[in-house]
């Protein structure tokens, strides 16, 4: 009873300062955007910041309708936003995609108890949080203004979302309009509104990646520039005769262009110079100069997928086994493990992928997948824990016309109908309920698929390629996973290690810096901590660390503090430690020749607290 009239009073006094801000007398800013928005609301919406209540959410076959025009937005969206969501899971944060109507269309929840407090709200794919209905929101007012924005607990209009902290990102698609936004929302009470402005930068980049994804995807068949400016890259698609066909958002703001200039198709040199001839593939850099001639700095061009096909270089013979080759580095496990790739050449194999969390299952898997005989046909991906275990059987197999209430009228293929003639790719195969395991067992015995409601069965013909951080083998002893699904799995399994088990993990460090922070450069220091962390999140980890410091770097260049770097490893990680704290000392010695002291400025320790470590890891010196 005291604890419902001790909400009772807080809600009062929040309605009171929200109320107060309409006569300009709140203790808030009155210029800032939430007093803006609290205006807008009580003054042009007509709401009420008292009432209680759900927001408006829509029905199955709604959210199907609503969700058909965004589809590819979606599709081309969904890597980056599941990135997103593992990255800030751990944080409570779950992840929304909304369209322009601030209609969840797309939600990755977080663990447990989280997850329960926003399903308990309902906040998930088919609620609205349009501002004209719900007041002041992340999702609503981020939309209304078009603009990122972090709405901290109590800046909420209505009292009863005080628990929750959003930021958000609006998302823009390739002619520079509003195409939705990006949520993501916390309920965790111990995370200052210092962490949510971290978060935000991270959701601001992860955006910007999903726009690219989307320019590119929609411009496929066109060149595409990237070219530096002051407010970030933008990006430009244009066509064989150098006509521009294309200009993202910053692009438009940063070269003054607008729909009937492009329409027009107006000629790239009005803009920008450089060696057209001079970019085969898509990393390549080029030096770019305004039309007088003066330096603009360096950009990326690439050109159309149909070149990247069938344009290879000449000075260069094409091998396909490169990327494979390229993500094996120097380490001496993964470079046998692309080698018996190799011999195994094209014979339909199943493979099994094993290793940690962000240690690049799936761009592992896409490059045996360029490498086989199949790359031309369709790559499709399915992870396994992502999906609500009631869609994964629709997802997977397909289903007829009515085969279900809200079914499309026109029925669904599968995931593995799509894959047919290409490459299946099933992440976190582990997480796979057992009857959709015997399912999937059938089909690859019988090499056909039987979706919901058919009367027949579809041929197909697919390369599996699984992947999982599960001990598979012994689950399948202990009956949690179907022991013949599991030898069916692993024609061939090979272990991706984790980053601080790599032989060259400096080299991969050097190189995702240079990928996420183009422009920044790591000081001493910087480079110290980033050596000698545990990376209990891996490559993921890494690269999320190093595109915010990118963002926060000051001068181009990433100080310690720019490193949002946890006390490694949590519980999964401790039995690690001792050995991953013995690779970084001696790595220290190594790159110091041996001399402690040096190594020892390098760690942030002190000699004494070294020579320790050296004589408890049994660490041989040359001193």
């Amino acid at each position: 009873m005291e604890t419902s009239a001790m909400a009772s009073l807080s809600a009062s006094n929040h309605v009171a300062r929200v109320l107060s801000v309409a006569n300009h007398v709140a203790d808030v800013d009155a210029s800032s955007r939430i007093a803006n928005s609290w205006r807008r609301c009580l003054i042009g919406h007509k709401l009420d910041p008292a009432r209680q209540g759900p927001p408006q959410t829509l029905t199955e076959a709604e959210i199907r309708q609503v969700a058909e025009p965004m589809e590819e937005t979606i599709r081309l969206a969904t890597p980056e936003l599941d990135d997103l969501a593992r990255v800030l899971r751990d944080a409570g944060y779950c992840v929304n995609l909304a369209d322009v109507n601030a209609t969840m269309l797309f939600s990755r929840l977080p663990g447990e108890a989280d997850a329960r407090m926003f399903l308990d709200w309902k906040i998930y794919t088919g609620s609205n949080f349009a501002e004209t209905c719900e007041g002041t929101n992340g999702l609503g007012t981020a939309l209304a203004e078009q603009k990122p924005i972090l709405v901290h607990r109590d800046e909420h209009f209505r009292a009863q979302w005080h628990m929750f902290s959003c930021a958000v990102a609006p998302l823009f698609d390739q002619a520079g309009r509003l195409a939705g936004a990006i949520n993501i929302t916390s309920c965790r009470e111990d995370l200052e509104r210092a962490a949510h402005q971290l978060a935000l930068a991270v959701t601001m980049e992860a955006t910007r990646r999903m726009e690219g994804a989307i320019f590119r995807g929609h411009f496929r068949n066109a060149w595409i520039a990237t070219v530096p400016g002051d407010g970030g890259s933008g990006l430009l698609a244009y066509d064989d005769d150098r006509r521009i066909v294309g200009a993202c958002r910053s692009a438009r703001a940063l070269l003054g262009l607008t729909d009937g200039m492009i329409a027009s198709g107006i000629d790239l040199s009005r803009y920008i110079k450089f060696d057209h001839h001079a970019a085969r593939s898509a990393d390549d850099v080029v030096d770019l100069r305004r039309a007088d001639g003066s330096p603009l700095g360096q950009g990326h061009v690439a050109p159309p997928l149909r070149a990247r096909s069938y344009a290879p270089r000449r000075d260069a013979p094409v091998d396909r086994f490169d990327a494979l080759s390229r993500l094996a580095g120097r380490d001496p496990g993964l470079i046998r493990s692309v080698k018996r790739l190799r011999s195994i050449g094209d014979h339909n194999l199943p493979v099994l992928l094993h290793g940690e969390t962000g240690v690049g299952k799936d761009v592992f898997a896409r490059a045996i997948h360029a490498a086989s005989n199949r790359a031309r046909n369709h790559y499709v991906a399915l992870n396994c824990a992502a999906m609500p275990e009631s869609l994964i059987d629709a997802e997977l197999f397909g289903y007829e016309a009515g085969a279900f209430t809200g079914a499309r009228r026109e029925g669904s293929k599968g995931l593995i109908v799509q894959a047919d003639g290409g490459t299946l790719f099933l992440d976190e195969i582990g997480d796979m309920p057992i009857a959709l395991q015997t399912r999937l067992l059938r089909v690859l015995e019988n090499r056909e698929v039987w979706p919901l409601g058919a009367l027949k069965p579809v041929p197909v013909d697919i390369r599996l390629i699984s992947a999982t951080h599960r001990d598979l083998g012994r689950m399948a002893e202990e009956g949690a996973f179907r022991a013949d699904l599991y030898f069916r799995l692993r024609g061939m399994e090979v272990k991706l290690p984790s980053l601080r088990e790599r032989a060259d993990r400096d080299d991969i460090i050097r190189q995702i810096a240079r990928e996420e922070a183009l422009n920044c450069r790591l000081s001493d220091e910087a480079w110290a901590l980033l050596s000698a962390y545990h990376y209990p999140g891996n490559m993921r980890q890494l690269r999320h660390v190093l595109r915010l410091a990118g963002c926060t770097a000051e001068n181009g260049v990433i100080a310690d503090a720019d490193l949002d770097l946890p006390p490694f490893g949590g519980r999964a990680a401790e039995p690690d430690l001792a050995a991953a704290e013995r690779a970084t000392i001696v790595e220290a010695l190594r790159k110091h020749g041996g001399r402690v002291t040096e190594a020892a400025r390098a760690l942030k320790l002190s000699r004494a607290t070294l020579y320790r470590k050296i004589k408890q890891l049994k660490i041989e010196t040359a001193q």
